[in-house]
């Protein structure tokens, strides 16, 4: 290679270093945020009410407390663990995230080889030719000709159109790895609400089958008085109509209970008649007493679909950048080493090198407004990725303060409904003695047992409801994936 052609290769690079700098179009800066002191219009109690029954304990705001990546083992259900570790390593919703993550890193890294080096090409030729008579002085020749040479090429990114582009796709990759962080999350959390309305159904058919057997044996104990002359037929009816009642709200809470286990099987990523399925109930569940709630301004960067919508209004602002590039002059290098020769044993001798390097412009000059109109989109595309981003923002502040509130108001309904059940249980205890003894009718004792039996399926609807809105708090505050080791490994890499 000659200094002429060196000369000229220097040059190149210096032209690429001096525009290196240089990029059109917005830099994407963090949405700054408002941050209020309260989830809510008023401040929270520290704790909830305390109640005198299963699952009644008091449970305390642990405020500026970090929420742990594996929160759910706070309900202290060594089956519920075993499920979701089951479902993070065979859930089909999962592996579809983390190959749309590889997917998005894969094509990042095709971009950075494409756009950020030259391209280098090497080609061999051999061929035979034969020249036309009216292009060679009269004379047609036949010749074999073989070539050997290397190629290169590279766009100059003087007004960043390639890193804004680049840009981009950094911000889809993050912006997949936030929706993966919001699979897990999601996955995780239906989990355990699919569990506890399992252990709440299965209690509720516990309580409506104690219900049915005493009903059958009081139905029967009444029939026996009709026929003894002790009793009145409207009674026997009465209780033969409870027992019907009581009968016929098993088979939708069985179908209920079925569809649940079949929505828990494969949410842990197997068929509904495959393998074995825990059964729950809410005794085998602990319901936590301290909750963690971070601080209003920290929701924003721990929240997946946050950072997913913010994610998205990064590629959205790169996308300017881009399509205003476009509109600039595109410079591209180019150049070629190599010999040629019309005998393969001249091929690699010195006469026989040849080579070439050159420039090009290109600059738009009409195209119909079509480069404008693109860029007008851009800019309304990155509009709406920043409605999108306050309205998922405000979602989620609304989604904290939505179940902050539902735990203080699930205490005190687990109370009164408590409350109920006991009186309902003293009132039938009582009914049934002055049935005994004559003073109230049979219809009196009905109403009595009734209650209670509604009662118990209302408290049973409590404790589950107090146990949901537990896991939907966790879920609210985006589920602790910050803290998973992975994340801190992959965290740490970055700033290295």
């Amino acid at each position: 290679m000659d200094g002429f052609l060196l000369k000229r290769i220097l040059l190149a690079t210096m032209i690429v270093m001096l525009t290196a700098g240089c990029a059109v179009g917005p830099d994407f800066r963090t949405p700054e945020l408002a941050s209020p002191e309260h989830y809510t219009p008023s401040p929270l109690s520290p704790e909830t009410v305390a109640i005198d029954t299963q699952s009644g304990q008091a449970q305390r705001f642990a405020f500026t407390e970090d929420v742990s990546d594996q929160w759910w083992t706070l309900f202290r259900s060594p089956e519920l663990d075993r499920l979701i570790k089951q479902a993070l390593a065979k859930s089909p919703t999962l592996a579809a995230a983390q190959a749309a993550l590889r997917k998005a890193e894969e094509n990042l890294r095709a971009a950075q080889g494409g756009l950020l080096f030259p391209a280098f090409d090497t080609g061999l030729y051999g061929g035979r030719q034969r020249t036309s008579a009216y292009t060679n002085g009269g004379t047609s020749n036949t010749f074999n000709l073989y070539n050997a040479s290397v190629h290169v090429s590279y766009t100059l990114d003087i007004f960043g159109g390639s890193r804004r582009r680049l840009e981009a796709l950094r911000a889809l990759v993050d912006y997949q790895r936030y929706q993966y962080e919001a699979v897990y999350l999601t996955l995780t959390a239906n989990i355990v609400t699919t569990a506890i309305r399992e252990a709440a159904l299965r209690d509720q058919i516990v309580t409506t089958k104690a219900i049915l057997k005493a009903q059958e044996t009081q139905f029967a104990l009444i029939n026996r008085q009709f026929e003894l002359g002790g009793a009145a037929r409207i009674s026997v009816l009465a209780q033969q109509a409870e027992v019907a009642v009581t009968r016929a709200a098993l088979p939708p809470l069985e179908k209920e209970l079925a569809l649940t286990r079949h929505a828990l099987a494969v949410l842990v990523g197997q068929l509904p008649g495959e393998g074995y399925v825990a059964d729950f109930s809410l005794d085998k569940l602990n319901l936590p007493e301290d909750l963690p709630v971070s601080l209003p301004s920290a929701l924003a960067r721990q929240r997946p679909d946050i950072r997913a919508a913010e994610s998205i209004l990064h590629q959205a602002c790169a996308e300017v950048g881009v399509a205003t590039a476009n509109l600039y002059p595109r410079i591209t290098l180019s150049g070629s080493y190599g010999t040629e020769a019309l005998h393969t044993h001249n091929l690699f001798s010195s006469p026989s090198i040849v080579w070439n390097i050159g420039a090009g412009l290109l600059q738009p000059l009409f195209h119909g407004g079509e480069l404008t109109a693109k860029r007008r989109a851009a800019i309304a595309a990155f509009e709406e990725a920043a409605a999108q981003y306050r309205q998922t923002v405000l979602k989620g502040f609304q989604d904290v303060a939505d179940v902050l509130r539902s735990l203080e108001t699930d205490a005190r309904t687990l109370k009164a409904q408590a409350e109920a059940e006991t009186a309902a249980r003293a009132t039938l205890t009582l009914a049934e003695t002055q049935f005994r003894l004559g003073a109230v009718d049979y219809l009196y004792l009905l109403v009595a047992e009734r209650n209670y039996y509604r009662a118990q399926a209302a408290l049973i609807e409590a404790r589950a409801v107090r146990y949901a809105d537990t896991a939907a708090l966790f879920q609210a505050l985006g589920g602790g994936w910050w803290n998973r080791p992975e994340v801190l490994n992959h965290t740490d890499s970055e700033k290295e």
